[in-house]
């Protein structure tokens, strides 16, 4: 047999008009659109995210990613008066966090940062891109960026974060905070949702795993057998395992809500079994990646030649999500982070 050709990063793009990147979220959680994909009929249909609960039965499972996104960008001056920018990608200690720098000329090891607050960054170092800062100030952390930071949209939103982004830009179920991007996919939920959800008698469960910014990062290689994913913090937990072996047992299915999910639940496999983990992952998952932990996922619109874009086409097939993706172009679906939903069902509705 002649050897599968690589798959290139090319293989995965496709035209996106501007416009139909989504700025702002709509007044309602609830009121996105859903494309919904019957992988097994090969066919899809048009519906609206509210429909949800209609294509779940009762005993099925919705896993969600419980992350709560750190207002994680600051804004603050170098000793010379060079304006920067701080993004934070990972909180490292109480003080201590590795960061993405906009600024005009890159500080040295040992230079600071002066912040809003008059407190300092000390610039400990560089790794990959990265940089590493101490924070002299005397709260941690975390409270430092809910007292000075602004909540850190996707680098396509053209605007800066206001104030209701604090809120929408945040999953109703989000409790465990250290992201610095949000699970998208959670955004569709609210309250009145999760109620129809229960009353249809599908359950719950929760992951952590706290998104970086490097979720952001463009492929660099060309051929995805070079290519490196960034490394994320995640937790499975022993009674999520339970709930999914139960929900399985019952004949029931596990639909991950978002792609953080899936790499989550897929690190934790081993052989084909879910086992409590917790740890770090880099997992990438491209088209011939054989999946055990999911049997459907709701997720957003993503970028061309992403990894995510990836993702769901080794659950779907290339060329079936591709041809999903233009149907949405050109159905003026809303894309990316504040856009619309697809719900994919690989065995059939």
């Amino acid at each position: 047999m002649p050897a599968t050709p690589a798959l290139k990063k090319s293989d995965f793009d496709f035209d996106l008009p501007p416009e139909l990147i989504a700025q702002a979220p709509l007044p309602e959680r609830s009121a996105s659109r859903m494309l919904l994909l019957d992988v097994a009929a090969q066919s899809r249909e048009d519906r609206m995210f509210r429909e949800l609960p209609d294509f779940l039965r009762p005993g099925d499972l919705l896993v969600f990613n419980d992350t709560r996104v750190l207002p994680a960008r600051l804004y603050g001056r170098k000793d010379t008066g060079g304006a920067v920018e701080i993004l934070i990608e990972r909180v490292t200690g109480a003080h201590e966090a590795t960061v993405q720098l906009g600024v005009s000329k890159k500080p040295k090891e040992g230079g600071r940062i002066e912040l809003a607050d008059g407190s300092h960054a000390v610039v400990l170092g560089r790794d990959e891109g990265f940089f590493r800062l101490r924070f002299e100030a005397p709260e941690p952390l975390e409270k430092l960026l809910l007292k000075l930071g602004e909540m850190p949209l996707p680098p396509y939103i053209e605007r800066h974060a206001d104030a209701s982004d604090m809120e929408r830009y945040q999953t109703v179920f989000a409790r465990e905070p250290g992201a610095v991007a949000a699970p998208t996919a959670g955004l569709h939920f609210d309250e009145a949702t999760l109620a129809r959800l229960r009353e249809r008698g599908v359950e719950f469960g929760y992951v952590t795993l706290h998104v970086g910014a490097g979720t952001f990062q463009p492929v660099r290689a060309d051929d995805l057998k070079d290519h490196h994913m960034h490394t994320e913090w995640l937790n499975v937990g022993a009674h999520l395992i339970g709930q999914i072996r139960r929900t399985r047992a019952n004949g029931g299915r596990v639909i991950a809500v978002g792609t953080t999910v899936v790499r989550a639940l897929e690190s934790a496999s081993k052989d084909g079994e879910l086992h409590p983990f917790a740890g770090e992952t880099q997992i990438f998952i491209f088209p011939g990646y054989r999946f055990s932990s999911i049997d459907g996922l709701l997720t957003n619109f993503h970028l061309p030649q992403s990894t995510l874009l990836m993702l769901v086409s080794a659950l779907a097939g290339r060329e079936y999500m591709l041809d999903a993706y233009r149907h949405a172009v050109e159905q003026r679906y809303r894309f990316f982070s504040y856009g619309d939903s697809m719900l994919i069902l690989p065995k059939g509705v």
